[in-house]
């Protein structure tokens, strides 16, 4: 810092030099939560400038994101809802806002999966992944419950598994093999076929049984999916996909397994 003056203007150097001091300690004095070692910095807006906007939408979660310790950990269910599933939905806007509203197939994303025949070809392979991680993902969220729910004895669902597999164990231990046989990424489902059929299926990457099996190599609607891609369970099992699936059982929604079951079956 320069000497003061020596002149009458030492007076109006010194008060800009205290003047910012003094308002510093006015501003603590009026919001002392700026001292504090837990204050936060606000979240970025979801609608900063440039962002995509479109028809869908990340669905929130009806859970906190620890409400399924300690079988699936917070940072996993965070990191899975808010980056993965969320890039999901923007990148499916994102290639819908290159459509004209006519060349829309469908006004829900189940419906898009069954029809993307009707995309335009040079959209139809970025629709295909994005519509399917977002679909594929929603009905995931939903599948699953703090401490999971009891699949009810006289349910409907139940009696469907046991004729179909023998028993809910012998069909939990086929739905394990077919989910640790995916090679790299992708789902393991129980569909209803289109002959009203319980089955065990899987798919690659982001397909649904919704697409049919010209396109996913499998048809059928979801009662019940399992995501085996590795930002599903990496952080807590490593490798240990196995283990996942075990952990699964733990946190399975058995009441939103058998409403869909119901619905379809009707």
């Amino acid at each position: 810092m320069a000497p003061p003056p020596a002149s009458s203007s030492r007076s109006a150097y010194y008060l800009a030099a205290v003047l910012p001091l003094l308002l510093g300690a006015l501003l603590v004095l009026l919001r002392p939560e700026l001292l504090s070692p837990n204050a936060t910095t606000p979240s970025p807006s979801t609608s900063a400038p440039g962002a995509v906007v479109g028809p869908y939408t990340l669905p929130a979660l009806p859970y906190p994101y620890d409400a399924l310790e300690p079988h699936f950990d917070k940072e996993t269910m965070e990191i899975h809802h808010r980056r993965h599933h969320q890039t999901y939905v923007t990148n499916l806007n994102a290639a819908l806002s290159a459509l004209a509203a006519a060349e829309l197939p469908a006004d829900n994303v189940e419906d898009l999966l069954r029809n993307l025949h009707k995309v335009p070809a040079a959209q139809r392979t970025a629709v295909r992944h994005s519509a399917g991680g977002h679909a594929n993902h929603g009905l995931f969220w939903r599948g699953l419950a703090p401490d999971g729910t009891v699949l009810d004895e006289g349910a409907p669902l139940r009696a469907a598994l046991v004729a179909a597999f023998g028993s809910v164990d012998a069909f939990r231990a086929r739905f394990e093999r077919a989910a640790a046989s995916v090679f790299g990424s992708g789902w393991a489902w129980l569909v209803v076929s289109d002959q009203g059929a319980l089955e065990i299926v899987t798919t690659a990457n982001q397909d649904s049984p919704l697409m049919g099996v010209d396109v996913a190599g499998c048809g059928g609607t979801p009662v019940l999916g399992l995501d085996v891609w590795e930002h599903a369970y990496y952080l807590k099992f490593q490798n240990r996909r196995p283990d996942y699936i075990k952990a699964f059982w733990n946190v399975v929604n058995w009441d939103e397994a058998s409403r869909r079951y119901d619905a379809i079956a009707k």
